[in-house]
């Protein structure tokens, strides 16, 4: 007989002897940083802002690499495989918090799911790597957004690139002293009504901007070589993929108070909510506004040359919408390192606001956020380097490592439809992850003529 998909109620009843309590002698990054105080409502918000970025605004431009077809399919079954894969993600870390293994972290939940090697040496530097280049992409984007802003109301100014990163950096430097995961709730909770604004906004005026007389001429066609749009429909892939990424799902999930059955669901269907309202709206939108001239961020198509093509108030407001959201997502994404770097220079014995604990911690998140503006401010191409990121690392994280520990954990039949569902979406994704690494390498070659330290782009 088929073995179906557990429902909570399902994991519930396995051990139900043993209660849900997080692990004894938890180190400071766990204890200080990923406070288990959170309700369902806070999830949701974490959620939303770990997901529901400003690169939503890149969806046109995916979808042109794809077509109306294949854009639009993708962007619904990609929003239903990372909505089925977190939902697993979830059920795996209840199942195991219910047998006296409340996983905080996604290095020790593949640590005792597939051993220390694969916590320590893969899934460990992996999620570090993809959050903080994240948090470097938010200090680039926030940047950006800035110049945007100052060019609007100095067309002629001759400030560079550099020095708006700069002064993104000097805003992450004082969020990011902010304590734990859970301090950011109602952070997250205004970053949640911000990326709903900046979408309306970009959808709105995609809308506006395709019905007037100023509408670019629309081309949907597909390009003539075969090579090139074989490649472009994977970098559309992994760009699309990428925008669902989240890569702290169990941190999200630790962040919730005991017990933690069905939280993380309702907590994920108000992330989801908010993606079907956004990202559908957005995408479809933009590509049909500006078709294949619809560019990285959709917001560029706004502005004709140096003529606006919406109020200049409309395209202020936008952008405050998005540099303000940029913000939460990256001190969202800084609580992975900021939990690491507790853990080595935090005595977890004492107050998190002891003398001891609170210098090390101005020191150390100061130097990760120093470190990334440095960084972004010499890199303003690191798009292209996280779009290998994304394949290489979101695909794996949140596309097929939640599959494996399901079905590891639970060992559903090979029979069972849910078994051959999880080992499809694996085996898919892993071969998509390998394509978009080479598409995303062949487009990193194609745009080196532009690279250079510093650029004013």
């Amino acid at each position: 007989m088929a073995t179906v998909l557990p429902t909570t109620m399902d994991v519930s009843t396995i051990a139900v002897e043993t209660p849900i309590n997080p692990p004894k002698d938890l180190d400071a990054g766990a204890l200080f940083v990923l406070k288990s105080k959170g309700s369902w409502l806070h999830c949701g918000y974490h959620l939303t802002t770990s997901i529901v970025a400003p690169v939503l605004l890149s969806l046109p431009y995916a979808m042109g690499l794809l077509g109306w077809v294949a854009g639009v399919v993708w962007l619904a079954l990609a929003a239903l495989v990372t909505f089925y894969s977190y939902n697993l993600l979830s059920l795996v870390l209840e199942h195991h918090a219910k047998l006296g293994h409340r996983h905080l972290r996604f290095r020790d939940m593949a640590t005792h799911i597939l051993g220390p090697g694969w916590g320590r040496y893969f899934v460990g530097p992996l999620q570090f790597v993809i959050c903080y280049g994240a948090v470097i992409v938010c200090s680039l984007l926030g940047g950006q957004s800035l110049k945007y802003i100052y060019l609007l109301c100095r067309p002629n100014g001759g400030m560079q690139l550099y020095q708006f990163i700069i002064m993104f950096g000097v805003l992450l430097l004082f969020l990011a002293q902010i304590p734990s995961f859970h301090s950011l709730r109602h952070i997250n909770l205004i970053s949640l009504v911000l990326c709903l604004a900046y979408s309306a906004c970009a959808a709105a005026g995609s809308i506006h901007i395709g019905s007037s007389s100023k509408a670019p001429p629309k081309d949907y066609s597909l390009s003539d070589d075969r090579a090139n749009r074989l490649f472009g429909a994977f970098n559309g892939i992994s760009i699309i993929a990428t925008t669902y990424a989240s890569g702290i799902i169990p941190e999200i999930q630790a962040t919730i108070a005991p017990p933690v059955t069905g939280k993380m669901f309702k907590g994920l269907c108000i992330c989801y909510t908010v993606i079907i309202l956004t990202y559908f709206s957005v995408g479809i939108s933009g590509y049909w506004a500006f078709g294949n001239d619809a560019q990285g961020s959709v917001l560029s198509n706004f502005i004709d040359g140096d003529n606006p093509l919406l109020p200049t108030w409309f395209l202020l407001m936008t952008n405050v919408f998005t540099l303000t959201q940029l913000a939460a997502v990256g001190v969202i994404y800084l609580q992975p390192t900021n939990e690491v770097l507790e853990g080595f220079f935090a005595n977890p014995k004492k107050d998190p606001f002891s003398l001891r604990n609170t210098i090390p911690r101005l020191i150390f998140r100061s130097l990760t956020v120093v470190i990334g503006t440095t960084m972004a401010a010499m890199l303003p191409f690191f798009g292209d380097i996280m779009a290998l990121f994304g394949a290489v690392g979101c695909i794996p994280l949140d596309f097929i490592l939640p599959m494996i520990f399901y079905n590891v954990s639970f060992k559903p039949s090979k029979k069972s439809l849910v078994f051959w569902i999880n080992t499809t979406i694996a085996v898919v994704s892993s071969a998509l992850a390998a394509v978009g690494a080479v598409s995303s390498v062949r487009q990193m070659v194609v745009d080196t003529k532009t690279y250079h330290l510093f650029a004013n782009v």
